[in-house]
């Protein structure tokens, strides 16, 4: 386990450099900046905390602003912080989702707000345990890949949770910055807590669908999209960035990839999970509602 420790509360002191990187949602509300420092890197949350993460990536400090919670500064770190600790390390790292399926896994690898922690929700409470629901990280092996398990909760919309869960399934604590949930792994929400060999990957598109569809990705293609969602500390490091392009390569040529695109309609998920489970198994769909290509 990487080190983590936790400081004590102090304000957001100016920095005398600039970002070289920013994290913004989509009305231009910065969310993380980045800073590199002499001893590694500083990564602000605006109003919550201060991450220092050392410069190899072998551990991070945390100073939170007064009355921040600790449930608070723990999901920036294993959700935010870590995965990026882990890049710099050199792993492979991506904004996914992965459920496990006939004994190896597949991943949903999206920007937020596509679905893959609904999908990976409605894959886990009918029969196919999670292993991510985001922060998804990858370990080659001898026979291609697997996909290592990470913390054992999923996050979802309002919206998702009352058309997926039931009463029983646990929540985490709110979080002041954010409306999603986080619900934790039990009976209800199964997780997988071993590794699993990693079967293929599905880039879920936007909104526009009128059925579901099945694209495969050229080698080009899967690694223009696996560069896009990956997780990078320092996206200016250009001996670090040869590397984990060459790595991305070779995981975009031994990984089958996949364009999915469906209509988000919370009636058509249990559709959807049969189209993604016969196309994982390449067989022929039975019903009308997408339209299939397979391998």
């Amino acid at each position: 386990m990487d080190e983590f420790t936790l400081l004590a509360e102090r304000l957001q002191q100016p920095v005398d450099v600039a970002p070289f990187h920013v994290w913004a949602f989509p009305d231009g509300t910065e969310w993380t900046l980045f800073y590199r420092i002499e001893s590694g890197y500083l990564l602000r949350f605006p109003g919550l905390a201060d991450f220092h993460v050392l410069a190899e990536g072998l551990g991070a400090r945390c100073w939170p602003m007064p009355n921040v919670s600790d449930a608070t500064t723990q999901h920036l770190y294993l959700n935010q912080v870590l995965p990026l600790i882990l890049s710099r390390q050199g792993k492979l790292v991506f904004h996914a989702s992965a459920v496990e399926f006939k004994g190896s896994a597949i991943a949903f690898v999206a920007e937020s707000g596509r679905g893959k922690s609904t999908l990976a929700a409605c894959f886990a409470i009918n029969g196919h345990r999670f292993l991510t629901d985001d922060g998804l990280e990858l370990k080659p092996t001898r026979d291609g890949y697997e996909i290592l398990p990470r913390h054992p909760s999923i996050r979802l919309w309002d919206d998702s949770q009352e058309a997926l869960l039931d009463r029983h399934v646990k929540s985490a604590p709110s979080l002041p910055f954010t409306s999603k949930a986080r619900f934790l792994a039990g009976v209800h929400l199964p997780h997988c807590g071993q590794p699993l060999p990693f079967r293929r990957a599905y880039f879920l598109g936007d909104e526009r669908a009128r059925g579901v569809s099945f694209r495969r990705l050229s080698e080009a293609e899967a690694l223009v999209e696996w560069i896009q969602h990956s997780f990078l500390l320092d996206v200016e490091d250009r001996p670090m960035l040869g590397d984990h392009f060459d790595r991305v390569a070779r995981l975009a040529s031994r990984i089958p990839c996949y364009h999915l695109d469906y209509p988000r309609r919370f009636e058509d998920l249990s559709y959807l999970q049969q189209a993604i489970e016969q196309h994982a198994t390449c067989k022929k769909l039975a019903y009308g509602l997408e339209q299939q290509v397979c391998d």
